[in-house]
Parts: structure tokens; C-alpha cells; sequence
């Protein structure tokens, strides 16, 4: 899937169909934050496999998610095969972001209420979600754009750097 035009997001109903949902526009110059919700030990290949399913080829420009996860391996061998920085931030951080899909268990198991769309908006400078939670073979991925041009976040805390 090419990246200009928009990003078709479907839900899975009980029957397994396939029903779409919404359709965000996204420019070829917008710059996506992608915000990720994952269990420890997931492989690089399979956090750059539902990245590219859910986005395709549109212009990541950073990888963020809680601070607890951003040290796994996996996650950070797919930063780097995806050529792009990866930012953590704690769950009092993100706790504070209004999303507009927030979790009761997630709040409850994590201590935020949202991982993938909060840190997805913090990456972003609260730049608007064009790609709001979808979930990919256990993957929670979210997708905020960021400031056209944008290359570094101030206030996010980087990984590995």
C-alpha cells in the first residue's frame, strides 16, 4: 500500500468479516509517529511486519512506546531495520495524553490507560492521531502525524542513544 492518499482502518466483527470503519487522508509528506503496544519478547520481524501492514510505505519518522518495553531487543532491532529512532516514556507520562480509545484493563495491567495512541501523540508534539489503535498479530499500533519536517522529539526520552 502506497502511503498517499489514506489509510483504510477495518475492525474484524464476531462473524470475521472485515467491515471499514474509517479512512484518514495522509499527505506524502506527512511524517507518522507510530505508537506501539506489545508483550515482552516479541521479534523485531513481527514489529516491522504489523508496522508495514497497517501503514505501508508511509514516512515513519520515530517508534514510541512505554519506557518498560522500550529496551526489548525485538523492538529495538526493528527501530533499526526501519531506520528510525526509538522513544520511551513512562506510564505517569502517558497517562496524561487524552486518547480517544482508552483501556480500563490496560490503565489497571500498566498503570495508563493508553501505550500505542499516547505515546504516538508525545512522539508527535500532540500532533494529531491519523491512525487510531489497530491491533496486528498481538501488536497494538497507533499513528499520530508529526510537525512536517520534524526530526527530533524534545521532550521524549530516547533509547539507546
Amino acid at each position: 500500500m502506497s502511503c498517499v492518499g489514506r489509510i483504510e482502518v477495518s475492525e474484524i466483527d464476531p462473524a470475521g468479516t472485515a467491515r471499514d470503519v474509517a479512512t484518514t487522508r495522509v499527505s506524502s509528506t506527512d511524517v507518522l509517529a507510530v505508537g506501539l503496544g506489545l508483550r515482552p519478547g516479541v521479534s523485531a520481524e513481527r514489529v516491522v511486519r504489523a508496522v508495514r501492514e497497517v501503514l505501508g510505505e508511509c514516512v515513519i519518522g520515530c517508534l514510541a512506546t512505554i519506557d518498560r518495553r522500550a529496551g526489548e531487543e525485538g523492538l529495538r532491532s526493528a527501530a533499526v531495520a526501519l531506520g528510525v529512532p526509538l522513544l520511551g516514556w513512562t506510564a505517569e507520562q502517558l497517562a496524561k495524553v487524552d486518547v480517544p480509545h482508552p483501556g480500563a484493563r490496560t490503565a489497571a495491567v500498566v498503570g495508563t490507560p493508553s501505550v500505542a495512541e499516547a505515546a504516538a501523540v508525545l512522539a508527535a508534539h500532540g500532533g494529531p492521531i491519523v491512525l487510531p489503535k489497530r491491533v496486528v498479530d498481538g501488536i497494538v499500533v497507533a499513528a499520530a502525524v508529526r510537525g512536517h519536517g520534524a526530526t527530533e522529539v524534545q521532550s521524549a526520552n530516547p533509547v539507546g542513544s
